[in-house]
């Protein structure tokens, strides 16, 4: 059965589609009711907030100096009477509304919690940079990590590992940005899948990245940092990274 946190997770990847699965646990569940409906006005909010026209248009009243007017049409006697541009102070107040429409844009953004900025971008790159340390991990193997080694690596960094992730063939305690951190591969029916649990790394929205052959994703985990998940050479799809994700967290006990 789908939990809270698979479903915020597939709702953030694409609030617009969800699946069957995911509208039988809505249709029981009050709390992803809720928050399904704060992500879905939140997109509203800023498709409305998209469509501010800045495209260069003159504001009302404003004309260009220097432009004679044909005759009659300023309501004057003489004909090409050069009009006065308007007032510093009236342009000055028009191109305030153009500042304050796009801090408008950009509180949106950071208030939905989907500002995907150089934070998120710098620690995808971070994370892709260390999976070139450990090319051994991303073997495809019907071998399991054994279970001491998979529970040592957890417990250093505070965590437990319930059965029911699937498939856990690597496992190591890796220092990254200044912690130790769960480096786990997981064997999916597409190929391995790695995922590193960043409890020191918060996220505001899902991040997605594809570069130097790695594909894929770093998603918040409320309360405990979020998820770095990707795979090598584009052999699995979007689902297969979610699927395994959505395991890997199911079976995490947070120790803290």
């Amino acid at each position: 059965m789908m939990d809270h946190e698979e479903y915020k997770f597939l709702l953030l990847s694409d609030p617009e589609h969800p699946t069957p699965d995911m509208l039988t646990h809505l249709a029981g569940c009050r709390e992803c009711a809720a928050y399904t409906d704060r992500v879905l006005r939140f997109e509203n909010r800023l498709e409305r907030a998209l469509r501010v026209d800045v495209s260069g248009a003159a504001a009302p009243g404003v004309v260009t100096p220097g432009v004679a007017t044909p005759a009659g049409t300023d309501g004057g006697s003489s004909a090409g009477a050069v009009v006065q541009p308007t007032s510093r102070p009236r342009a000055r107040r028009w191109c305030r509304g153009l500042a304050v429409a796009a801090s408008v844009l950009v509180a949106v953004v950071m208030a939905g919690g989907l500002w995907l900025g150089s934070a998120g971008r710098t620690l995808a790159a971070d994370v892709v940079d260390h999976m070139a340390e450990e090319p051994a991990a991303w073997a495809r193997t019907e071998v399991a990590v054994s279970s001491p080694k998979l529970e040592q690596v957890m417990a250093d960094s505070n965590l437990h590992l319930r059965p029911g992730a699937g498939l856990v063939s690597y496992a190591n305690s890796c220092g990254f940005r200044g912690h130790q951190v769960p480096h786990l591969v997981l064997q999916t029916a597409a190929g391995p899948v790695t995922i590193m649990v960043l409890t020191h790394e918060s996220v505001r929205g899902a991040v997605h990245f594809n570069e130097q052959g790695y594909r894929g994703m770093i998603i918040p985990v409320a309360g405990h940092g979020s998820l770095a998940v990707l795979e090598q050479g584009g052999r699995s799809d979007p689902q297969t990274l979610q699927r395994a994700a959505a395991a890997l967290l199911a079976a995490i006990e947070w120790n803290r």
